[in-house]
């Protein structure tokens, strides 16, 4: 099995969730049981084929799986995290993020040495950490993964996934972090039973309508830039829209309609008129 080549294929699949899923929960949901597939693939190739050496496998262990494992990981993580995120008072919010934020630097502390030994790039202990003969050697440490194959594993494996997904995650707990306290300047005073709300559509379709309300000059008249009503929008929607910029890009390549999600609303709305008419 030409393992690089389906690393670069998982790695677009993943890419290209970005501007297919409804929402991050959506694209998590989507890209584990991506990773998943490709692990279970990898498992049955290293079963059948084995490695011709020693150096190879700890190659597989220490590089190659962890494309699939550490993404695994990562969309584990904040599946779990934006499902149970506090869906009102802001204030909560932010502590949420920050109390996750604390666990992991907790993980980070607990595991210095391995991290240490990680980001100086050695490899003296290469052989006991990433080669299945050391399976018994694994460290205990709080996981959620109770069970763990000794064919598909070593005793460092998870533990390198979890540093590289971890640190992914903690970036994207920040930008969480960011986004929530830029919206507390927009949010208004409660008047009676108040629904925060949340976009959950895609990127792109967020995209199409904030150039749609730019060109249309309906801001502002016209004199809010894309950057300014996009940041304001993330706010009011509790939505990250990321580089807009490069999604309107994207949305220009299209082969088929440019504007799909306005011609949606458009029809969409027709059709509750003519129903309303009835």
């Amino acid at each position: 099995m030409d393992f690089e080549k389906h690393n670069k294929e998982l790695i677009k699949k993943l890419d290209d969730l970005k501007y297919e899923s409804n929402g991050i929960v959506d694209r998590s949901n989507q890209s584990i049981i991506i990773c998943r597939n490709h692990l279970n693939n990898y498992k049955k190739e290293v079963i059948k084929t084995g490695f011709k050496s020693i150096v190879k496998e700890i190659e597989f262990f220490k590089r190659t799986k962890q494309i699939p494992l550490t993404q695994l990981i990562y969309y584990s993580e904040i599946r779990s995290f934006e499902i149970q995120f506090p869906k009102v008072d802001t204030n909560e919010q932010r502590k949420y993020i920050k109390r996750k934020l604390n666990k992991l630097n907790r993980f980070f502390l607990y595991n210095m040495d391995f991290g240490q030994y990680i980001q100086s790039k050695q490899t003296y202990f290469d052989e006991q950490y990433f080669t299945r003969d050391y399976f018994d050697n694994l460290a205990i440490t709080s996981s959620k993964f109770y069970f763990q194959d000794p064919d598909f594993c070593t005793s460092y494996d998870m533990l390198l996934g979890k540093f590289k997904a971890y640190n992914s995650f903690i970036l994207y707990l920040q930008t969480r972090l960011k986004n929530q306290k830029k919206s507390k300047y927009y949010e208004k005073p409660e008047v009676g039973n108040q629904v925060e709300l949340q976009w959950t559509s895609t990127k792109t379709d967020l995209t199409e309508l904030i150039y749609a309300l730019h060109h249309c000059r309906v801001i502002n008249n016209g004199k809010s830039d894309i950057k300014e009503i996009a940041k304001a929008l993330e706010g009011v929607l509790h939505f990250e829209i990321g580089d807009c910029y490069k999604t309107f890009a994207e949305i220009k390549t299209r082969k088929m309609s440019r504007t799909k999600f306005l011609d949606d609303l458009s029809q969409g709305l027709l059709t509750y008129i003519n129903n309303s008419e009835d």
